[in-house]
């Protein structure tokens, strides 16, 4: 890459203020209200029951052309977006009936004179609207890595320098409270068993998840500076990239979760990481060091990654935190619900309380007048940061599971396990669901394409009408990759 070109590319990422939480709420408003028009459009006409060209079509349109639209050609113009897609959704909800399939329960074993026995539910079933919540966020991750190389999409989207929010900004956070949130599972899974692993094997687990992440890394590193391509320094340091962040996230994490035994609550132990962290900035020398310090050592010239990544396992630990009320079926965890209906208003109760609870601490630290006077910083990952995050990522999943619980009411009132697995089928999007089942790995393929992209286009110089054609072709061949994944049943874990 000619040092010129470089230079300018790197000029274009660099010293950005971002843009208002509002403007940012706006634009990824259109991932659930996409949503809701597919999901009314499905549970209306039965549109997607029969899986073929045209579906997929519109399932693309909806789920990954409406959030492209809303950073590139809408982004001045969110509110409108939205109203495109919500106006439909409410009109075919008040004219039309539902018109999908009835299922049956269905009866595993049922000799005569004996009394018929149903599929048991699963304690820890597949959320469609956590299904909808990642595969979203993955779609609005891997369009946002290629379109802030053009002018198309706007600065104020693209990551900030110092302080403030960006669209790019709440994007990197998500990706890894939705990683916290998945990763409730295991530990659901081992305390509905009774099993109780003890620390090293926790910490050998850990540690072979990390490895792929770790080479990972090294490649993207190795990659980077052999190719001279450019680079934003002040991101994450000279050497240290995002996959180094998320490699050191589960042996850290296995590390906490000895400390549950006094701190019994994920959220308590991200506030305390979080705020000791945030006094570490404001009492002793180490914001200005991350912010100004030469580039001298080896500490040095990674410390944005290596600092901010405290920030991230608070994140990480909330996101864990609303995957244990959020993944099992009974808020209880070790029972399943006697009413299905009371059990869901519960669960969005508890979301609603923690997207309230997160946004008040956030704004506590925000008040000059009544709080902290702090300002966020995605560079350090400080305190303000960790809590937008947490807010948003709960406000969105609330907006989800609403969406399921009106739409979707089969999903959750489904008597056994097979007809439950079919109405949650019923209830996802083929591309959604195909986003998150490789949610990594397509992230890999995306962060390639960008790679290649770049370096046989010069992606600043071409005009709006170009920048879209590649960014929806981009677009489709990533959505094809994930969704021939998908069909074929293959499941790629790094």
């Amino acid at each position: 890459m000619a040092q010129s070109y470089k230079a300018l590319k790197e000029d274009f990422v660099s010293n950005l203020a971002g843009g208002s939480v509002t403007e940012i709420n706006l634009v990824t408003a259109v991932a659930p209200a996409a949503v809701l028009l597919w999901s009314v459009l499905q549970s209306r006409q039965a549109f997607f029951v029969r899986y073929g060209r045209k579906a997929f079509a519109v399932d693309f349109l909806l789920n990954v052309a409406a959030i492209l639209l809303a950073t590139t050609l809408y982004s001045g113009a969110p509110l409108v977006l939205n109203v495109l897609l919500l106006t439909p959704a409410v009109v075919l909800c008040a004219f039309q009936r539902a018109r999908l399939p009835q299922t049956r329960a269905i009866i595993v074993n049922g000799n005569r004179g004996e009394q018929p026995l149903l599929e048991k539910l699963d304690p820890l079933p597949v959320r469609p609207f956590i299904t909808a919540y990642r595969g979203s966020m993955m779609i609005i991750t891997c369009i946002a890595i290629i379109a802030v190389d053009f002018r198309v999409f706007p600065r104020r989207f693209a990551k900030v320098e110092n302080w403030g929010t960006s669209l790019m900004d709440i994007g990197v956070g998500s990706f890894v409270f939705s990683a916290g949130v998945v990763a409730a599972r295991p530990i659901l899974k081992d305390q509905l068993n009774g099993k109780s692993l003890s620390f090293t094997t926790r910490l050998y687990a850990s540690a072979r998840h990390s490895l792929p992440l770790f080479v990972l890394g090294v490649v993207r590193l190795y990659s980077v500076k052999g190719l001279d391509y450019a680079e934003h320094v002040s991101e994450y340091g000279v050497h240290w990239n995002f996959f180094f962040t998320l490699a050191l996230l589960p042996p850290f994490v296995a590390g906490f979760q000895s400390l549950f035994e006094f701190i019994p609550s994920y959220a308590v132990l991200a506030l305390v990481l979080g705020s000791t962290y945030q006094a570490l900035l404001e009492l002793t020398p180490l914001k200005g060091y991350v912010l100004t310090a030469p580039r001298t050592g080896i500490l040095s010239k990674n410390r944005e990654g290596i600092f901010s990544f405290f920030g991230y396992l608070a994140i990480f630990l909330a996101g864990q935190a609303t995957g244990l009320y959020v993944l099992p079926r009974s808020l209880h965890k070790t029972s399943l619900p006697n009413n299905v209906a009371t059990e869901r208003q519960r669960l969005l109760v508890r979301l609603a309380t923690w997207s309230l609870v997160w946004t008040c601490l956030l704004a506590f630290t925000l008040s000059y007048n009544f709080g902290l006077a702090l300002r966020v910083s995605r560079r350090l990952a400080n305190l303000p940061y960790v809590l937008w995050v947490c807010a948003f990522n709960c406000a969105q999943i609330l907006a989800f599971c609403l969406i399921e619980t009106l739409v979707f009411p089969n999903v959750h009132k489904a008597k056994d396990g097979a007809t439950e697995k079919r109405e949650s089928d019923l209830a996802t999007s083929d591309v959604l669901k195909s986003y998150n089942r490789n949610g990594l790995a397509i992230f890999l393929l995306a962060n390639l394409m960008t790679g290649l992209i770049n370096l046989t286009v010069r992606t600043i110089e071409v005009d709006t009408g170009t920048a879209m054609a590649i960014l929806v072709g981009y677009a489709a061949v990533v959505t094809t990759v994930a969704f021939a994944l998908n069909a074929k049943g293959i499941s790629i874990k790094i």
